[in-house]
C-alpha cells in the first residue's frame, strides 16, 4: 500500500516573524518590498491569514496591499504590520523542520521552502501515517511555533491538494477508495500545471471540474493538449506514479528588479539586468550547481502586462560573457515594436536560469 503526505507551512514568511515577536501575535502580517507610504513598487511575498481577511495575497503588488491596509485601518481594524524578506532566517527554520519531519519519515521530498512530501507507506495503513502526521505537527509547533497543514493520500498528486482544503494547520486523508470521489468537484485549475490559458481552452469546451474533464476519452485529450493532455486523463482519475526523490534539487535560479521609476531607457535596464545576470551566477554557484542550460527573461509593463521569454542552449553554460549576451539579446526587441509595439515603460525586469547541472 502506497501511502504519501504533502507537508505545507501555512504562511510561512509572515508565521515565522509572528512566532519570533510576541508582539506581533494575532496582528495582520505582510511580508514583501518596501510600501513607502503606498508608493513602493514591489510585490507581497507571504500574507499571513489575519491580512488576508482584508484582500492582501501573495504576488499583489505592495502599494495594492497597502491601499488594503489603509481601508481596513478606516473601518477600525488593525493596521498590517508591513516587514522586509528576510530570506536567510526562512531558509534556517525551513531545515529544522524537513529534520522535524525526517525524525518521523525516513523518505522526504523538499520540495521548495516550505513544503515537502514524505512516504509513508511504512505505516502500512492510513490509520497509523495520520497518527505519525499528527506528531509532527505538534512537534513543528512546539519546538517552531508553526503550524503546517497536511494531506495524506495514494499519491503525491492528490495529497498536495487535500493539505490546502483544510488550511491552516489541518489535516486531510484521503483513501485510495476516495480518490475519485474527492477529485470530481473541484475546479480544472486546482490541477497542478493547469494554468489560465489551458483553463480557459477546457473551460471553452464545458470542462469546468474535474467530473466535466474525465467525460472526455484519453484520445480526445491528446489530441487537444498533447501529451499534457494524457497526464491530465491520469490526473482526472487520480493517477499518479510520481516518486518521492530523496535529494532536493532547485528546478531554477532567478533575480528580479522593480524599478523605483518605469523606464524606457536602455541604457538603464541593460545596466540593471546585467547586474541581475551576475547576481544569479553567484546564487548558482553558492547552491552548488556548475551549469545550466535555459535562460529566462521576465519584463513587466508599466500597465502590469508580464511577458516572459527563453531559450535554451546546445550546451551548458556558465560563462558570465555568454550568458549576459543571450540575456541583452532576448531583452533588446523589447525596446522596440518586436515585443514592445506600443513603447510601454518598463516596470520590473527578471533573469533566471533553469536546467541545471
Amino acid at each position: 500500500m502506497r501511502i504519501i503526505a504533502h507537508f505545507d507551512l501555512d504562511a510561512f514568511f509572515a508565521s515565522v516573524e509572528e512566532g519570533d515577536n510576541e508582539r506581533y501575535k494575532g496582528m495582520p502580517i505582510v511580508v514583501g518590498a518596501d510600501p513607502r507610504d503606498g508608493k513602493g513598487r514591489g510585490v507581497v511575498s507571504t500574507a499571513n491569514y489575519k491580512a488576508r481577511e482584508y484582500g492582501i495575497h501573495s504576488a499583489q503588488p505592495i502599494s495594492t496591499a497597502w491601499r488594503l491596509a489603509q481601508a481596513a485601518k478606516g473601518q477600525g481594524k488593525p493596521f498590517p504590520i508591513f516587514m522586509g524578506v528576510n530570506m536567510e532566517k526562512y531558509a534556517d527554520v525551513s531545515r529544522k523542520v524537513m529534520a522535524a519531519i525526517q525524525k518521523h519519515v525516513p523518505k522526504v521530498e523538499q520540495a521548495g521552502i516550505d513544503e515537502a512530501y514524505g512516504d509513508l507507506s511504512f505505516a502500512g495503513s492510513y490509520g497509523k501515517a495520520e497518527i505519525i502526521c499528527k506528531k509532527i505537527k505538534a512537534d513543528i509547533k512546539k519546538a517552531e511555533r508553526l503550524t503546517i497543514s497536511v494531506g495524506i493520500a495514494p499519491n503525491k498528486f492528490i495529497a498536495k491538494i487535500a493539505s490546502g482544503i483544510k488550511k491552516p494547520d489541518g489535516l486531510a486523508v484521503i483513501n485510495k477508495n476516495e480518490t475519485e470521489e474527492f477529485l470530481a468537484p473541484l475546479a480544472v485549475r486546482q490541477i497542478p500545471g493547469v494554468g489560465p490559458k489551458a483553463e480557459l481552452f477546457l473551460q471553452e469546451r464545458q470542462v469546468k471540474t474535474v467530473g466535466d474533464l474525465k467525460q472526455f476519452s484519453r484520445e480526445e485529450l491528446t489530441e487537444w493538449l498533447g501529451k499534457r493532455g494524457d497526464d491530465l486523463w491520469n490526473k482526472a482519475r487520480g493517477l499518479d506514479d510520481a516518486p518521492i526523490t530523496e535529494e532536493y534539487v532547485p528546478k531554477s535560479i532567478g533575480e528580479e528588479e522593480t524599478f523605483l521609476k518605469d523606464s524606457r531607457d536602455p541604457n538603464f535596464i541593460s545596466e540593471r539586468i546585467a547586474l541581475l545576470t551576475e547576481a544569479v551566477l553567484e546564487r548558482l554557484a553558492e547552491s552548488g550547481f556548475k551549469n545550466f542550460r535555459t535562460i529566462v527573461i521576465k519584463i513587466r509593463f508599466s500597465d502590469f502586462e508580464t511577458k516572459t521569454r527563453s531559450y535554451t542552449l546546445k550546451q551548458p553554460i556558465a560563462a558570465m560573457r555568454v550568458f549576459q549576451f543571450e540575456v541583452l539579446r532576448l531583452l533588446l526587441p523589447f525596446f522596440d515594436k518586436r515585443e514592445n509595439p506600443k513603447k510601454k515603460a518598463i516596470r520590473l525586469i527578471g533573469v533566471r536560469v533553469e536546467k541545471l547541472s
